[in-house]
């Protein structure tokens, strides 16, 4: 990897880290659904916008019912649950649990795709689930009621990520990757809407709140996209995937930093099993980013 690279990387991992924080600070204000929606609304926006500046064809007509599950799959309702977690729950914990999406990508291609379940696969799927056991079950913030339905909106959410990539590997054929990053986000914000709309805001948003808003969105999913897909092109899915494995220690850092949200020993020891077990489904081979990379 270039320097360039390692900085694209870095700077993704800040800003999804940064995406629980700001969900923080959104949800008490705008409630899940409102909070969902302007984020996938606004980036879906943006991204059709710079579409159009860099004449990318994203095939509206063929591919819309794609766009729509996606979308609803891969942000809208995974982010309509981080949001009510985030009311209940710290930063870091959702983080951690974001992190366990390839196990269960691992699991659902055995399911559907007829992938078979190695033993690293098991191995890593297994300390994973342990991993999140010992980072949330144990410290300041007791297991029960609203904390245990976030932790499982949170679980909820992942799952859904696993089931997004399984249902674009096998429905999905001949969408560009960058279309549907963006025109999924986009359709997305356009079903939530109704639901935002019935739902009462439960607090009173005001300049700043529109300003975070606008951030969150801009930052944490349309710049975040066009990062993670020149990545994906410059360096290849394996150490673009290593982004993983950073987003939740940028997700502690943002909550002790800008929420004061404690960080407890269970934490860090939880999240390292987590991220050593999306290692191993994933086959990470560590050494591979340090091999130079043919001409």
């Amino acid at each position: 990897m270039t320097r360039n690279d390692t900085i694209r990387l870095l700077s993704l991992a800040a800003i999804w880290g940064s995406s629980f924080m700001f969900m923080r600070l959104l949800a008490p204000v705008l409630g899940p659904f409102w909070t969902a929606d302007l984020r996938v609304g606004i980036a879906g926006l943006a991204l059709c916008a710079y579409f159009l500046v860099i004449r990318l064809d994203c095939e509206w007509r063929r591919l819309w019912k794609e766009y729509l599950i996606t979308g609803m799959l891969n942000t809208g309702v995974p982010f309509i649950l981080f949001s009510y977690a985030a009311l209940h729950i710290p930063a870091a914990y959702s983080a951690i649990i974001n992190a366990t999406v390839p196990l269960w990508g691992a699991v659902f291609t055995a399911i559907w795709l007829n992938e078979k379940l190695t033993r690293s696969k098991l191995l890593g799927t297994t300390l994973g689930i342990i991993g999140v056991g010992i980072a949330t079950g144990i410290g300041s913030t007791a297991i029960g009621g609203q904390t245990a339905l976030a932790l499982l909106a949170c679980t909820g959410a992942a799952i859904c990520y696993g089931l997004g990539g399984i249902y674009i590997k096998k429905f999905v054929k001949g969408a560009k990757p960058m279309a549907m990053a963006g025109a999924s986000q986009l359709f997305a914000g356009l079903a939530l809407l109704p639901l935002a709309i019935a739902m009462p805001v439960p607090g009173a948003p005001t300049l700043v709140t529109a300003a975070q808003v606008v951030t969150f969105s801009l930052l944490c999913s349309a710049v975040a996209y066009i990062l993670y897909y020149r990545l994906m092109e410059d360096v290849g899915p394996t150490r673009t995937f290593t982004v993983t494995f950073l987003v939740p220690v940028f997700a502690m850092f943002w909550g002790v930093l800008l929420l004061a949200e404690p960080i407890h020993l269970h934490m860090v020891i939880g999240a390292g099993i987590v991220i050593l077990g999306t290692m191993l489904v994933l086959g990470f081979k560590p050494l591979s980013l340090i091999k130079p990379r043919a001409a």
